[in-house]
């Protein structure tokens, strides 16, 4: 360790207790020792006008405080989002393995602030001449190999967004908490790329969680990632990039997009990799977001992707993908719902058709219509759930017979191109696509309902959940799967 440079950043610290005009701050702590810093970040335009910091706990916090500070003022934007843990020990001369966490606190603590400076304030004009690329990053294999076959194209950014903080959720397996943000900066440093953490957990909230907590409350079974990726998450990372002045935002979502034109613009397409394609979850962008995105991966395989990474020598290459729901990783649907959503058990019964009570359950929102497995009813024949009655509680069980449909109701429809197009549906993200057609012949355009004929029955249709309209590949709309038996095609204005 240089002794001077610590000492110097430990008896004359730059920026101890400075509060910049409009800055944006950030407190990271929670170390077993207590240390705790917290940063805040001016922006103006492009560059770096000022910081300063507070920090508790032992003298190596505040030292590494000081020198993030040193490192930022004055610095244009993009510098600045490359600091990292061994760019602030290098500034105090290196440190010892035993003070190495100061510099990892001050280093989150700077890029936290940085974030919400830059989300607030930044400005970077767009050089159409050398266009920038926005990549988000989430920790996986698949959003850092998008973000390496970009930056060997042309200038790129790297941003995640932390999303949920849930002491019992499971944070290396969840791509949304502090964890993984931890993981997508620092690959994204190892890469050369200039990184952003940018804190969007109460819009999360407002925009996903919440909703999804209301949908099982009233008895339906909804897709938060479709809502967050078409309303909340992606939106977000549009506006940074125009911030940022960044032409394009970059996923590692499986997709691909076709049939552009300035009038309409393009429509998302099916992945190559059929097994991974993720367009169902995507599917609520609007064609104007889409103008504007990039799927690199949308023409490899999964196995590729792999030995992309491999061969890059990211340290993600063997990472295992995440299968929950970001914010339900390490817990329990029902226990979520009770513990953040005042979903408490509610007791009910559970009938067949003929309202004949056949037995009891905990809480109507812990079933949705389909679902055989955990309704604990001794039967001559396989019970599914049928319906599901929110107010009563009520849950309604039958055959398989009785829960096949042909027909499907979708309210709050979204068409990009004519009804008449519409040949296929996708009703759950894992499910194959049906031969479908929509009745009617609507146009383009938002709709309040639509009714569905498929070409076959198929086990139930879960109220809640999309409905991705696709024209073969294509997926030319979307709706919400509705459990109301009436419907009205008249057009409206969502």
């Amino acid at each position: 360790m240089d002794a001077l440079s610590f000492e110097h950043h430990l008896t004359s610290p730059q920026g101890r207790g400075h509060h910049p005009h409009q800055g944006h701050s950030a407190t990271v702590g929670g170390y077993a020792c207590g240390d705790e810093i917290t940063m805040t970040v001016a922006v103006t335009g492009d560059r770096i006008t000022d910081a300063g910091f507070t920090a508790r706990g032992c003298g190596a916090s505040t030292a590494a405080a000081s020198a993030a500070v040193s490192l930022i003022v004055g610095a244009p934007i993009t510098d600045a989002a490359r600091v990292n843990t061994h760019d602030v020990a290098a500034e105090l001369g290196g440190l010892s393995p035993g003070k190495l966490h100061a510099a990892e606190l001050a280093a989150d603590a700077l890029a936290r602030a940085l974030g919400g400076a830059v989300s607030a304030h930044a400005h970077i004009p767009r050089n159409p001449s050398h266009e920038t690329t926005l990549v988000a990053m989430s920790g996986g294999v698949d959003s850092a190999v998008a973000a390496h076959l970009c930056a060997q194209q042309g200038p790129t950014l790297a941003v995640t967004l932390e999303l949920w903080a849930d002491a019992e959720n499971d944070a290396e397996r969840s791509c949304c908490s502090a964890t993984a943000v931890a993981q997508a900066r620092s690959l994204a440093h190892q890469m050369g790329i200039p990184h952003f953490t940018i804190d969007l957990r109460d819009e999360f909230r407002a925009g996903v969680v919440e909703p999804f907590i209301a949908g099982y409350a009233a008895g339906e079974t909804p897709n938060p990632c479709v809502g967050c990726n078409g309303h909340v998450r992606l939106d977000a990372m549009l506006a940074l990039a125009d911030r940022l002045g960044c032409g394009s935002l970059a996923t590692g979502h499986y997709a691909r997009t076709a049939e552009s034109d300035d009038a309409r613009g393009p429509l998302l397409r099916a992945a190559v990799d059929s097994a991974k394609d993720q367009t169902y979850m995507l599917a609520a962008l609007s064609p104007e977001s889409l103008a504007r995105m990039r799927f690199p991966l949308g023409e490899l395989r999964k196995p590729e992707v792999r030995e992309i990474a491999a061969r890059a020598g990211l340290p993600v290459a063997a990472k295992l993908d995440s299968q929950d729901l970001c914010f339900l990783a390490g817990t329990s649907r029902a226990r979520f719902m009770e513990r953040h959503g005042a979903i408490a058990a509610a007791p009910g019964e559970i009938v067949n058709g003929r309202g004949e009570v056949l037995g009891r359950h905990d809480g109507q929102h812990r079933f949705t219509v389909g679902q055989r497995r955990g309704l604990n009813i001794n039967a001559t024949e396989p019970l599914f759930v049928l319906h599901k009655d929110a107010p009563s509680g009520r849950v309604t069980v039958g055959s398989r017979e009785e829960l096949q449909t042909d027909r499907v109701a979708v309210r709050a429809a979204r068409l990009h191109r004519s009804g008449s197009r519409v040949n296929q549906v996708k009703l759950r993200y894992r499910q194959r696509p049906l031969s479908a057609s929509v009745a009617g012949d609507p146009g383009e355009g938002r709709h309040r309902s639509l009714s569905l004929e498929l070409a076959e029955p198929v086990d139930g249709a879960a109220p809640g959940q999309l409905a991705c309209l696709m024209d073969g590949d294509l997926v030319v709309g979307w709706g919400t799967i509705d459990g109301r038996p009436q419907i009205d095609s008249a057009p409206y204005d969502l």
